[in-house]
């Protein structure tokens, strides 16, 4: 039996064409893939991520359990609201999971965690506090009586549209700076995203979230899928857990050195391993030069040795396949590179992992 998001039933009024994904029965598109996309890109779209779990973690010990859990630094959060990207590690350095903290006191944090590895996390964090005997709370808030819907408004107009349909939100949320939170009434509005595109991430009470779709979407926000979702994140750099990284890849070897704080005498999970293998891939981008489609797991073949593509597929924004791939040490951005596809040495050029944001190509 599929696990169903509070806005299941929304999509299948809207005809979406749903899948299962990881155990849970979303939509992939509602009609035109490369529509959704561009939508995003061009002017608004909005996605059901309340599959997403939210975590509240309570109590004294907060800050002292968040900076031994993650690599990123939580001493930087000192303002309310303000959220931090960070990655939970296990004791080989390798990534458990990738997630988004959001700092609201001194005594409650709120976590948002992946769909998939969402009771892997949990558990996780449970044993941690335990071992480490302190006094914090731990509450997720994806099932039960406290469950909350999550809705992602992205693009250049997504702001004016949310102010739109929440007026009352406006004076709090209109000038919330990149990754920060504002709680007004019972929503939570985080201007945080997937796609680089502008707009917010809303939580708000389950029962409620339908409600608000709709409004959204009568006020011309277009409904996008896990499609979509995906193609704007890779033309992002974003990166996606299970594919371009797992609990076997270190966070140095995935792009994601700028969430690890090395540089203070804090210890946190993973840091020894850390420290000792240092970085063993590089993280970059790929653009294909011949007819084709870039997929994860095809091979790189470098002048300084085999890589691995982590995640393909055709950007409608540049029209032309694109990827992320880990490479070895000394490839550099503009070298030629080949790509194995069904056989083929087909000819790629290496790039930043970054291809397009804010409604631009940047290749």
């Amino acid at each position: 039996m599929l696990k169903k998001t509070v806005l299941n039933s929304a999509h299948r009024a809207m005809n979406a064409r749903m899948v299962d994904f990881g155990g849970w029965d979303m939509p992939v598109n509602y009609g035109s893939q490369i529509e959704e996309h561009n939508a995003v890109r061009n002017n608004c779209g909005m996605f059901d991520v309340s599959h997403m779990c939210p975590v509240d973690v309570v109590g004294p010990d907060c800050r002292t359990f968040l900076s031994r859990l993650v690599a990123n630094d939580v001493a930087k959060l000192k303002v309310s609201g303000k959220a931090l990207y960070a990655a939970m590690l296990n004791e080989a350095g390798g990534v458990i999971d990738d997630l988004i903290i959001y700092y609201l006191t001194d005594t409650c944090f709120r976590i948002v965690v992946n769909a998939g590895t969402a009771e892997k996390d949990l558990a996780w964090m449970q044993t941690k506090v335990a071992e480490w005997k302190l006094d914090v709370t731990i509450t997720q808030r994806r099932d039960g009586a406290n469950n909350l819907g999550i809705i992602a408004v992205q693009g250049p107009n997504a702001r004016t549209k949310v102010w739109e349909v929440l007026p009352q939100a406006k004076a709090a949320i209109a000038d919330l700076k990149p990754f920060f939170a504002a709680e007004v009434d019972q929503y939570f509005i985080a201007s945080t995203g997937y796609t680089g595109e502008d707009g917010y991430e809303i939580m708000l009470p389950a029962g409620e979230a339908e409600a608000l779709w709709n409004k959204l979407n009568a006020a011309g926000v277009a409904p996008c899928g896990l499609g979509a979702r995906d193609t704007l994140r890779l033309e992002a750099g974003m990166n996606l857990y299970g594919q371009d990284m797992d609990e076997t890849v270190s966070p140095l070897d995935a792009g994601l050195a700028w969430t690890v704080s090395l540089n203070t005498d804090r210890d946190f999970v993973g840091k020894a391993a850390l420290v000792a293998n240092g970085q063993q891939k590089q993280f970059l981008g790929l653009v294909l030069l011949d007819k084709g489609v870039l997929r994860g797991h095809q091979k790189v073949m470098t002048k300084q040795g085999d890589g691995e593509i982590t995640s393909g597929s055709f950007s409608p924004t540049l029209q032309q396949s694109i990827a992320l791939a880990r490479l070895p040490l000394g490839v550099q951005i503009g070298d030629e590179v080949e790509v194995d596809i069904r056989g083929k040495a087909l000819k790629a050029k290496v790039t930043k992992p970054v291809f397009a944001r804010n409604g631009k190509a940047v290749q």
